[in-house]
């Protein structure tokens, strides 16, 4: 009984904790690819993380364009998931190797979020390419910077844009067998632990 419980925190930790880092780590993307923040979908980004990232802003300024505040906040937002599932789990409350696992999931994470942006966006060029809805027009612009070198090494052929295919196979072969999960095997990650990984 008491495994069942333990069990159902982490499931709420992973869950409530994981929507919030992924808003976080939005934000940063967003910064990154200098979204139009008059999207009403960015205004309630900004407004949601607004609380633990402004005060860290004053300390830590924003750099060539990267926002090491709200980088320092998704990390943190990381960590305590992951020591409190270990908490839960019965394992130390912190050890330094946590940190290791909370930037490989962070990196992750990134990833993931990258991935899913394309499929969307691909998915909506089908069922309606000319939508101005505020979550496509994010979606564009936060994958443009990414698709834009793709495009330069792949042009649009006959109006299909293959540049893509060649982004999602870079993302898939970093995260899954050259990099991230690697990396996540050696620094002994437990499977289902850190939010990104699986």
């Amino acid at each position: 009984m008491t495994q069942n419980f333990a069990n159902a925190g982490v499931f709420l930790i992973q869950t409530f904790v994981g929507i919030y880092f992924i808003v976080v780590l939005l934000r940063f993307l967003m910064q990154v690819s200098r979204v139009d923040y008059y999207n009403p979908i960015c205004q309630a980004i900004v407004k949601v993380t607004d609380p633990p990232v402004k005060p860290l802003k004053k300390l830590i300024p924003t750099v060539r364009g990267i926002d090491f505040a709200t980088l320092i906040v998704a990390l943190i937002v990381q960590l305590a998931a992951i020591m409190l599932v270990m908490l839960l789990k019965g394992g130390l409350i912190f050890h330094p190797a946590y940190i290791a696992w909370a930037l490989v999931g962070m990196v992750s994470t990134i990833f993931d979020i990258y991935f899913f942006a394309l499929l969307v966006m691909v998915i909506a060029s089908w069922i309606a390419p000319y939508s101005n809805h505020p979550v496509m027009t994010l979606v564009h612009q936060l994958t443009e910077p990414i698709c834009t070198p793709a495009r330069k090494l792949l042009p649009p052929m006959g109006g299909l844009d293959f540049s893509i295919i060649l982004v999602f196979v870079a993302i898939t072969l970093i995260d899954t067998f050259l990099i991230v999960r690697p990396l996540a095997i050696s620094l002994g990650i437990p499977p289902g632990l850190v939010l990104g990984l699986y």
